[in-house]
């Protein structure tokens, strides 16, 4: 696994303008190598792959990794290590996470690994990432499936005079119980008039009747991440829960019956955006269609109408997740994982989306 995504880096690099790449953000160094240690950088050359690490990691890097010389570096960092490989290789242009990288970072990379010539890499590393292997999208299934899980546990905690962090908390017990090792973010338990706020992560409010309820959580499981939302009302429910509610509803249900690869990531997001729009709530949905998640809870790709150039492909795991937020009312977001297949998608968290009223 290791040694075919570092042969694609590998194959990027001539186009890059790159005789070698220093890969340096935590991520992407578990991508390509398999290490889950926090301290390190990988070197991919044209001929070979080495992972520099100190001596608290170099076993666990030695048992980890495939595909790399794991190499030991002295205390006083690895930067003479990487410059002994770049001269050895006849490499005069190295490629960097520019994303990534501080500029003292970058200062220190020009001042240690001189006289190499630091180049820009662009997000090639997330581009690659973004196509999931068969292996990971089993193992995003299996995140998902602890979701939906939890989802379903969850709903007979949730009534009037329940705290919202208490809610949270439950999840992310239960989610642990299940197996994951922790959350893919801070849980949003957003309730009531709080449930207008996107990003409202559990707060001490207390729930109340006829309210709003948005869960927005994910389990964080062997390296992997879900995310789930769904709006639950806890009754009764009036006829603007109800209107809202079905509006979010429809959008988020044409999103998954029309996305497909061959979309850009602005036409995706438009087949959730003109359906509320056309309703009159555009102006109170001000975040994007969805996003993509892997290793990380936001990477590529982007649906989102200021990404008309990122190309959806099979492989892709994305979230669909519109929403419409009221202040002073509330809030509604219902939220998918799908990927993308050859002709479609695959819809991987199963929770009910119907409206559940909460008595």
């Amino acid at each position: 696994m290791s040694e075919a995504r570092i042969a694609k880096l590998r194959g990027e690099l001539q186009g890059l303008g790159g005789d070698a790449m220093l890969i340096t953000s935590d991520l992407n160094r578990r991508y390509l190598t398999g290490f889950t240690g926090t301290a390190g950088v990988v070197l991919v050359t044209a001929s070979g792959a080495s992972l520099f690490t100190d001596f608290r990691y170099t076993e666990q890097a030695t048992a980890q990794s495939s595909g790399v010389e794991v190499t030991e570096h002295p205390t006083t960092g690895y930067y003479d290590l990487v410059a002994e490989k770049l001269r050895g290789e006849g490499a005069g242009r190295l490629l960097f996470e520019d994303s990534a990288v501080s500029y003292a970072a970058y200062a220190t990379f020009k001042e240690r690994l001189a006289p190499v010539e630091l180049v820009p890499a662009g997000k090639v590393l997330e581009r690659l990432r973004a196509v999931k292997e068969d292996s990971e999208l089993s193992v995003i299934q299996e995140a998902a499936d602890i979701a939906d899980k939890t989802f379903a546990h969850i709903l007979g905690f949730i009534k009037p005079g329940a705290k919202e962090s208490d809610i949270a908390l439950e999840m992310e017990f239960y989610m642990r119980k299940l197996g994951a090792s922790g959350t893919s973010f801070d849980t949003i338990v957003a309730s009531g008039v709080r449930s207008a706020m996107p990003h409202g992560v559990a707060s001490d409010r207390t729930i109340g009747s006829g309210e709003f309820v948005t869960l927005d959580f994910g389990a964080y499981y062997k390296g992997y991440c879900s995310d789930l939302t769904r709006t639950v009302v806890v009754g009764p429910a009036s006829d603007r829960h109800r209107e809202i509610y079905g509006i979010v509803l429809e959008a988020q249900l044409h999103a998954l019956e029309n996305l497909k690869p061959g979309m850009s990531g602005r036409e995706a997001d438009a087949l959730t955006r003109d359906i509320i729009t056309r309703y009159g709530y555009g102006d109170q949905y001000g975040h994007s269609t969805g996003h993509g998640i892997g290793l990380d809870i936001h990477e590529e790709p982007r649906l989102s109408f200021s990404a008309p150039d990122t190309i959806l492909l099979p492989g892709h795991v994305v979230t669909v997740e519109p929403g419409i937020y009221l202040p002073g009312f509330g809030g509604v977001r219902i939220e998918d994982d799908v990927v993308l297949t050859d002709d479609g998608i695959k819809i991987l968290t199963r929770s009910p989306k119907e409206l559940i009223v909460l008595d």
